[in-house]
């Protein structure tokens, strides 16, 4: 049934199928009660649909994950060295240790990052091998995929006979317990036949204290979004400089509401930090053994000409700290109100080339190739850029330069990959690329990674 853009008091003639007979007619209130009947129906069959296609999917992980075993325990996440593969222990003890390079693979077909594509598969290896009863009630289609992973991914950690346990208990009622009710069963088992494993735990709780200043969560407009785990001292210590400030600053004329005040306020304190030198002294003695220098913060951001000249009207930048869109009024606001050194500098020719005749990177060629690549480049990788290898395309010692046109970005794991001639790649033009494997091809680009397909025959050897 296809309502348009009619409103629900207002609704067209339509055709719906019923038992396998078309009926049409004028939709009016006391019919659109069995039209959506029809629809829930239709609903409710593609998500059987749906959901019967990933248990099959999940099964045929599982088959694949045990054809890509890997027997030596000895190399297990140790050899990382390029070229070489591992056995990858993705799941608890017990599990099959599974090839590093065939899970790239697996996660280049997937759709997945790295990380992902290891995180999918390790949970599908410790649901089959390591919880059986849940695994056959999935097979069965009693529990979904997705709950049933879920379980998996906290299970991993436990030892074999607390796997076990958890399975025993929850098989049963899987389909329906809460999450509450499985962490509790699992640090239940980690207690009953882990105890020194939970006693450390719980030494380490103190580990959850964390400061996160939200720099990889900025909004269009400039704010970042954190949060912190301190300890009660240090909170109110912090507290009560916070506030202190806060409230002189509004004694002083600043009209912002109270928890701006108490932003501005927290930035103040770190700024005024930043500015001084911090003595170091000998803990036995007090005498100064050394200084550390205070030190400026840095933060780059792309404009447009037209913004650098005051024309910030719908302009946006980029924070190249962050990677996020910021807008060009923000910038100008923050220009207009800071009290350190303005730099600006010219626009980098990303397609600019001045190759250099050593295998190093030099750092400006380091700068024109992580700016015009953002991330690692093999399909849909995610790896940020400044974390990544630089790799050469054509390899240097087969004569391929040492220039942004033969460098890009690849995280370790998978400039492994291409190093062990399990994947191929060229660059097509600056930034774009077309990786070639044993099972298919994508063209990666500014836009993401676009699956060309598979392939037929195996890729010629370089």
């Amino acid at each position: 049934m296809d309502l348009g853009t009619a409103s629900l008091f207002d609704l067209p003639a339509a055709r719906v199928e019923v038992d396998g007979a078309m009926v049409s007619g004028a939709v009016t209130a006391a019919s659109t009660g069995s039209a959506s009947d029809v629809l829930l129906s239709g609903i409710r069959a593609v998500q059987g649909v749906i959901a019967a296609q990933e248990v099959e999917k999940v099964r045929a992980v599982a088959e694949w994950a045990a054809l890509h075993a890997v027997d030596d325990e000895t190399t297990a996440a140790t050899l990382t060295e390029r070229g070489l593969d591992t056995g990858l222990p993705v799941a608890g003890p017990g599990a099959p240790l599974i090839s590093d390079f065939a899970v790239m693979e697996l996660a280049a077909v997937l759709g997945r990052t790295l990380d992902s594509g290891r995180s999918y598969v390790g949970q599908v290896v410790e649901l089959a091998w390591r919880l059986p009863r849940t695994w056959a009630r999935v097979l069965a289609g009693e529990v979904p995929v997705w709950r049933a992973l879920k379980v998996a991914d906290s299970t991993r950690l436990l030892p074999s006979e607390a796997a076990a346990y958890v399975d025993r208990h929850l098989a049963p009622f899987a389909h329906g317990m809460s999450w509450a009710q499985v962490d509790r069963l699992v640090e239940e088992a980690l207690v009953r036949f882990d105890p020194d494993a939970a006693e450390e735990r719980r030494r380490d709780a103190d580990e959850t204290r964390h400061v996160d200043l939200g720099i990889d969560q900025v909004d269009i407009n400039g704010v970042a979004h954190g949060s912190t785990a301190l300890d009660l001292p240090d909170a109110l210590d912090l507290e009560n400089a916070i506030a202190r400030r806060a409230k002189v600053r509004g004694q002083l004329g600043d009209t912002d509401s109270l928890d701006a005040r108490r932003a501005k306020a927290l930035g103040e304190i770190a700024r005024e930090d930043l500015t001084l030198d911090l003595p170091v002294a000998d803990p036995a003695t007090g005498e100064i053994l050394r200084t550390v220098r205070g030190r400026s913060t840095e933060l780059v951001f792309h404009l447009s000409e037209a913004a650098l000249h005051g024309n910030v009207e719908g302009s946006v930048a980029r924070c190249g700290t962050t990677r996020k869109p910021i807008t060009a009024a923000q910038v100008k606001d923050w220009l207009g109100t800071t009290t350190g050194t303005i730099i600006v500098r010219p626009v980098r020719d990303l397609a600019g080339h001045q190759p250099v005749d050593s295998y190093e990177i030099p750092d400006r060629i380091r700068a024109q190739v992580t700016t015009r690549d953002h991330h690692c480049v093999f399909p849909h990788c995610a790896k940020p850029a400044q974390a990544c290898d630089l790799d050469h395309i054509e390899p240097h010692g087969g004569g391929g330069e040492t220039c942004a046109c033969n460098l890009a970005p690849l995280c370790r794991g998978h400039h492994r990959l291409k190093t062990a001639n399990r994947a191929r790649y060229r660059m097509l033009t600056p930034g774009t690329y077309l990786w070639t494997t044993t099972v298919g091809s994508w063209l990666v680009d500014p836009t993401g990674t676009h699956d060309l397909g598979p392939r037929r025959a195996r890729p010629p050897e370089r």
